[in-house]
């Protein structure tokens, strides 16, 4: 037993510190994992793919669908664009946007409600003249917390839900987590919008790199064609209709590679092309102007001035297909027909070729191609967009049938007449029905990389809960508090398992704190509903880096945040969420 157990430490130690060097996908981590575990016959050969039936991979997989369902009814669109208001003094709008993030959050993916909600954020920034950065971090933070509110919300409360119902007969009900986490959320939004944002650095390079991004000013390849010379004509003479439309001429290419400095007196000839800097729709008016044409336009009919052609931004999230690639590696434009025209960096300029830049979480994309193959491509590369296609899906009429069908499964599952996931399954079955979501859709909303680091890790923590782990770390916990009252084990439970969450998935961190939360409660002789419900709010707590969470990874870009800008918010969120939490589940779940 000592040996297996050695093992197991070993081998999550080892998950543990990959999956925060991140640059291997954190779903191949955890199966490959998985299978070092069953080879060291550490994980029964009979469980090895056990977790792939666990009830709480389908329910976070139906989650996501349902979310997608309600988002193409246009309910979210319709609200968000009523209460959000660019007039309103900022801790105001803080507070708007906030409270609705957070209410989002509760009955959708959080993921998802971040990414409706920030581009009418960017709107709002952009018309009341200011850095979207003072808002987006407060917006991101608010869909975490509004995901502790119900039992849906976010995966931690799932993984806790379903882990009750193996070790304790029961799992926790759709509102069971509310009173804590509504409790939390309030706190978290109160404290972001009258004192967070006051905390994020004041430099001008944060309101300079919004204005780069928040407005969508790409660095883009247009290429010179025969159309576009005139005799003896250079660079400097494409000035003018550059500055009628707020373009910024950066530079030549020429036989693929960069010519040095901006080459003011550089003879132009086709093939060339140049880079340019500006907004999507001041992009597309110079290529008219100047008779510019863009890379892979012979793949669309009519080159430039093709009918239907449309621009889409999109920003890409940790985990995305084209996530350190290329869109040439990827042969985005012969598999898809759509071509990357630009991409935008946190306000950065970059030399590298346009289709040759490995792209990075945070990115936004501004892609071309009709508005079917622009939508597919979008799916495929796994990236959000930031406007253009919420409109293509959106079905209002239908919002009042999406609403309704989503209520009748909550309750459903709420009054006890069916399982959870069997409510959720219905609504998905009546979203497709309705129209709502195609076969396609029901299989591309689900984040598969998520599903299989989940189905990986649940006979991983089954083991290390089997061979005496949980109870060791457990035991170390109540032998360094048993001096103290019981509270004080509850917030070292509490601090060890947001610490982890700040580097690792949620679920993950889930994963392994659960039993450990478990194994308190039986030495200590006390209520482990109380440590349960304390991991659950702990491990959605991740605000102190932007790899915690996928939504501080979204905003990275758009916001023009750096890696230590987080914590300056997050720190104290975090303190506050250890003040308020542990009280308000002790009181709610007493001991």
């Amino acid at each position: 037993m000592q040996s297996e157990l050695t093992q197991i430490f070993v081998l999550l130690g080892a998950v543990f510190v990959l999956l925060v060097w991140g640059r291997i996908r954190y779903d191949l981590i955890a199966f490959g994992a998985l299978i070092i575990a069953a080879t060291l016959g550490l994980v029964p050969t009979h469980d090895v793919f056990s977790g792939f039936g666990h009830s709480a991979v389908a329910i976070i997989a139906l989650v996501l669908i349902v979310s997608r369902g309600l988002s193409s009814s246009g309910a979210v669109e319709l609200v968000a664009s009523r209460l959000i208001d660019p007039d309103r003094p900022l801790p105001l709008h803080i507070a708007v946007v906030a409270a609705l993030a957070a209410g989002l959050s509760a009955i959708i993916n959080n993921v998802a409600a971040l990414a409706l909600l920030m581009p009418l954020d960017l709107e709002a920034a952009k018309k009341a003249k200011r850095a979207a950065g003072q808002t987006l971090m407060p917006l991101s933070f608010a869909t975490i917390l509004g995901g502790m509110i119900t039992l849906i919300g976010t995966p931690p409360n799932i993984v806790i839900s379903e882990y009750r119902q193996g070790v304790m007969g029961a799992p926790f009900g759709m509102f069971d987590f509310a009173p804590v986490g509504l409790t939390v959320a309030i706190a978290g939004i109160a404290f972001v919008s009258l004192f967070g944002w006051r905390l994020l650095p004041s430099r001008t390079s944060l309101l300079d790199t919004e204005r780069e991004v928040s407005k969508g000013r790409y660095v883009a390849e247009l290429r010179i064609g025969e159309q576009t010379l005139a005799e003896d004509m250079v660079v400097e003479d494409l000035y003018p209709k550059a500055n009628d439309v707020d373009v910024h001429i950066l530079g030549l290419v020429r036989r693929g590679k960069r010519i040095r400095g901006l080459a003011r007196r550089e003879e132009l000839r086709a093939g060339d092309f140049l880079v340019v800097e500006g907004e999507p729709k001041s992009i597309e008016a110079f290529m008219g102007q100047a008779g510019l044409d863009f890379a892979g336009s012979e793949k669309h009919e009519g080159g430039v001035v093709a009918p239907g052609l449309t621009l889409a931004e999109a920003i890409v999230p940790d985990g995305a297909r084209i996530q350190g690639r290329t869109s040439r590696s990827l042969n985005l434009l012969q598999h898809r027909s759509v071509t990357l025209l630009g991409v935008a960096r946190s306000g950065k300029s970059f030399q590298d070729r346009v289709r040759l830049l490995p792209i990075r979480a945070g990115d936004v994309l501004l892609l071309l191609g009709t508005p079917a193959r622009v939508a597919e491509a979008i799916e495929w590369l796994g990236v959000l967009p930031l406007e253009g296609r919420q409109t293509e899906v959106v079905q209002r009429s239908k919002a009042g049938l999406s609403i309704g069908v989503f209520m009748l499964a909550v309750a459903l599952a709420v009054l006890g007449l069916v399982p959870l996931s069997v409510a959720l399954g219905g609504a998905v079955i009546g979203y497709v029905a309705l129209g709502l979501v195609s076969g396609r859709e029901v299989y591309a909303s689900v984040e598969w990389k998520v599903i299989v680091l989940l189905a990986s890790l649940i006979p991983l923590a089954e083991a290390f809960e089997h061979f005496g782990g949980a109870d060791l770390i457990a035991n170390q916990i109540v032998s360094l508090t048993v001096d103290y009252p019981a509270w004080v084990s509850l917030v070292a439970l509490m601090v060890v398992t947001m610490t982890l969450s700040d580097f690792l998935n949620n679920v993950a961190t889930t994963l392994i704190a659960a039993p450990i939360s478990m194994s308190i409660a039986s030495a200590t002789g006390t209520n482990p509903d109380t440590y349960l419900m304390t991991v659950a709010v702990a491990a959605s707590c991740a605000f102190l880096t932007p790899i915690g969470h996928k939504n501080n990874t979204i905003i990275l870009g758009p916001g023009g945040y750096r890696f230590g800008d987080y914590w300056r918010i997050g720190l104290p969120l975090e303190i506050l969420v250890v003040c308020v939490a542990v009280p308000t589940i002790l009181f709610v779940w007493p001991l």
